[in-house]
């Protein structure tokens, strides 16, 4: 008979416990041991939990304090030498140093890069090597976890991050090759087989998503020494799982290495089914993603099951595991607690509870389980209604979208006729100076939001506490400095959320949060129908903030490829009509932030690069709709009007062509955990427009000295011309604190001026 099982479990708890929990432990209120105990508790409650749904064999090791690379990194001992002496003292906080860098007791320490998990919105901490690297088994946390699922009687399987992908994902610093690592690494990791062994582990997962992307021989090759290496080690049996896309040419390297099962990506890559099963050796586990671990609409089970006959009529039952296409890291907890949801909407979803249910329902129905066939009849019903569903579509869109023309995605002029006017109208310095938007989400602004949502506070009271917080906001930036000025975006909840309750054709839950990062958690809308603006979004409270300064105050929007990507999104029809009709609704909003006098308008992407297709081969395709789509939101201005944009944690060398593309007269992204380095594209691509490189990073308490900010400063200016450069922090500033905030952008300012000066001098 099939198995059931999952290959990793949201971890932040059904009410955000782990957020909570960590946030007050940074603050000094929750000590270590109370930490920790949060962290069983909510394990405990979600391997119980898959349990109770039907799931066979549980995976352990999955759940993180931080982030599982990071995890990884501390656990082989490769750990950058400037964390080591805190960890000595108090090894939890030399591992939050690492993630969120540490300023105090005469410390002060950057934090580890941090960039996208593959194509999803999640962020992983990159772990740091260099040349001679020591590896060695330096804790004992699958161990522990695997030992604590046993003594709940739990058919527990280890989770781990494949040596492979630890290397690939991590990043040498010294310039080294990182293949000249593996041998120690797999070393290291042949030592903690043995151990869980010895414990009683039937089963290791060793997870090589990369397997899914373009590979060279050399990569491919240390695959197979990898594995061959670990095949000579005593271990449990090893699930190699891939995921996020097609194994295509690297299946022969997958299926030829010296493991016990296979777990592939039906979701994502459902046309590989058949040239797995030729390709796999017969007495190897199958285990198979007929569940979407990414979105929330339920599974097409009759499709699903067809795919599990085909794989059990060819290997047998015995051998066939069933499970979503990759961790359910990547949704919602569970649906059932949605009791405020449109009835017929949410009838529509499955969250992580009820994928497992799903795969359940499956596996009986494989077997022959008659209440199963019941069950996959109910889901066929739900997902026939929700195709003739009438709240799907809005015609007035279609023909609008219909009516698009070339000519609407094209600005009136080129950039240096745009620049020589924006200089005319906009008076400012050289190197000016602003920020990403948002500024401190105070406690008190979170109380008010909540206050207003629950009745407790009246509209025109809210009103009145919004209007005082903006106020603040622009007196700040007035009194530190800034040349551009922000109003602060007190109103709004989440960059996506705010715009999607605005936009016909999204719905919103109310538990339904995912992990972007560490405590930061989001709660992505879902886009279930067509998108229209019922009417202005922003220009009320720009409008009002601009009121307040002679100084020019930059219009705050979300770009469509990165609403569209920070949503579930609907899956009836292509990504790119979603995404034009999201570019269509905010070309409607920049149209009337221009009438309202706002002359700069900064419309996000920090998911352009995120959303790029792993594969190069299906990237063309992508990016000519991503591109269209952002100009067609923005290119209804006059040439005056300076379009920005803002990209964060993107590698930009693969996507730098796309980005000139994209004609934002600005640009601004996350540069300085990288030192710069991510700036090398623009350097050897001569981007022509202007550039914002993030000076100090606004994801760690610390606050940079100024020579520091004036240091990277410097290094832009090796790339970029002064005339280009815009001096501003990597991301947005709500999740800071105003003390943090205001000594920051203090600080920034004065690199600004000595920078102008030292531009100055020169000239």
């Amino acid at each position: 008979m099939a198995q059931v099982t999952c290959l990793g479990f949201p971890r932040i708890g059904r009410r955000r416990e782990l957020k909570v929990a960590l946030e007050k432990y940074w603050k000094g209120t929750l000590d270590a041991a109370a930490l920790h105990e949060v962290a069983r508790n909510l394990r405990q409650a979600h391997w119980q939990l898959q349990r109770a749904t039907g799931a066979d064999s549980i995976p352990v090791n999955d759940f993180s304090l931080y982030d599982t690379m990071l995890d990884t990194a501390w656990l082989f001992g490769a750990v950058p030498e400037r964390y080591q002496q805190i960890a000595a003292a108090d090894p939890l906080a030399g591992y939050f140093a690492s993630a969120r860098g540490y300023h105090a007791d005469g410390h002060d320490l950057h934090a580890l890069e941090m960039t996208k998990w593959f194509d999803t919105n999640y962020h992983y901490i990159v772990p740091e090597l260099r040349r001679g690297q020591i590896f060695a088994l330096s804790g004992d946390k699958p161990i522990a976890e695997f030992l604590e699922a046993k003594a709940l009687g739990l058919a527990a399987r280890p989770v781990l991050p494949g040596p492979v992908t630890f290397l690939l994902l991590a990043k040498c610093v010294d310039g080294s090759n990182r293949f000249d690592l593996l041998d120690g690494l797999v070393g290291a990791y042949a030592d903690l087989l043995g151990k869980l062994h010895d414990a009683g582990a039937e089963w290791v997962q060793l997870d090589e998503p990369c397997l899914a992307l373009d590979l060279d021989d050399a990569t491919r090759a240390a695959y197979r020494r990898a594995y061959a290496a670990l095949a000579q080690a005593r271990g449990p049996r090893r699930l190699l799982a891939t995921y996020f896309g097609p194994l295509d040419d690297n299946l022969a390297t997958a299926a030829a290495l010296p493991v016990d099962g296979l777990h592939v990506d039906l979701v994502r890559a459902p046309d590989q089914l058949d040239a797995v099963l030729d390709a796999l050796p017969a007495e190897r586990v199958l285990s198979l993603g007929v569940v979407d671990g990414r979105n929330v609409w339920r599974s097409d089970l009759d499709t699903a099951l067809a795919f599990a006959r085909r794989a059990a009529k060819r290997r047998g039952g015995d051998q066939l595991w069933l499970a979503p296409s990759c961790s359910l890291l990547h949704v919602p907890y569970d649906a059932a607690d949605e009791d405020a949801l449109q009835p017929d909407i949410r009838g529509w979803l499955a969250f992580a509870r009820q994928k497992l249910e799903e795969l359940r329902v499956l596996a009986d129905a494989l077997a022959g389980d008659t209440a199963a066939r019941a069950a996959i009849a109910a889901a066929r019903a739900a997902l026939a209604q929700r195709r003739s569903s009438r709240l799907a579509v809005n015609r007035a869109v279609r023909q609008r979208i219909d009516a698009v023309t070339p000519e609407m995605s094209r600005r009136h002029s080129t950039y240096p006729e745009r620049h020589r006017q924006q200089v005319a109208a906009l008076h400012l310095p050289l190197l000016p100076t602003t920020t990403i938007g948002s500024f401190p989400q105070t406690h008190a602004v979170r109380q008010a939001r909540a206050a207003h949502r629950s009745g407790k506070l009246g509209d025109a009271e809210y009103r009145k506490f919004l209007e005082a917080e903006t106020g603040r906001a622009v007196r700040e930036q007035e009194q530190l400095g800034l040349d551009v000025l922000v109003h602060g975006e007190f109103e709004r909840n989440d960059m996506v959320e705010y715009f999607g309750e605005q936009l016909d054709g999204f719905t919103f839950t109310r538990h339904g949060w995912v992990q972007s990062y560490g405590s930061r958690c989001v709660k992505p809308p879902i886009i279930y129908g067509d998108v229209a603006r019922p009417h202005a979004m922003t220009v009320d409270w720009l409008r009002y903030a601009q009121s307040l300064t002679d100084k020019p105050m930059k219009g705050m929007l979300t770009g469509p490829v990165t609403i569209l990507k920070w949503s579930f999104v609907r899956d009836d029809q292509p990504l790119a009509a979603t995404c034009r009709q999201l570019a269509l609704a905010l070309r409607d909003e920049v149209c009337d932030l221009e009438a309202a006098g706002i002359r700069i308008i900064q419309i996000d992407e920090p998911a352009f690069r995120e959303a790029l297709p792993l594969r190069r081969s299906e990237r063309k395709a992508y990016l000519a709709w991503a591109v269209a789509c952002f100009r067609l939101a923005v290119s209804g201005v006059r040439d005056a009007t300076q379009i920005h944009t803002h990209m964060c944690y993107s590698e930009f060398g693969d996507i730098i062509e796309a980005v000139a593309a994209m004609d934002a007269d600005v640009i601004s992204m996350e540069t300085s955990r990288s030192r710069m380095e991510l700036l090398d594209a623009f350097a050897q691509f001569h981007y022509p427009n202007e550039i914002g490189p993030g000076v100090y990073d606004i994801h760690s308490p610390r606050v940079p000295e100024v020579a520091e900010m004036t240091d990277l400063l410097q290094r832009a200016r090796k790339v970029l011309q002064p005339q280009q450069i815009w001096v501003n922090p990597d991301c947005g500033l709500k999740t800071r604190d105003w003390p943090e905030v205001k000594a920051a952008l203090g600080r920034m300012v004065e690199a600004a001026r000595a920078m102008r000066a030292e531009v100055a001098g020169a000239a």
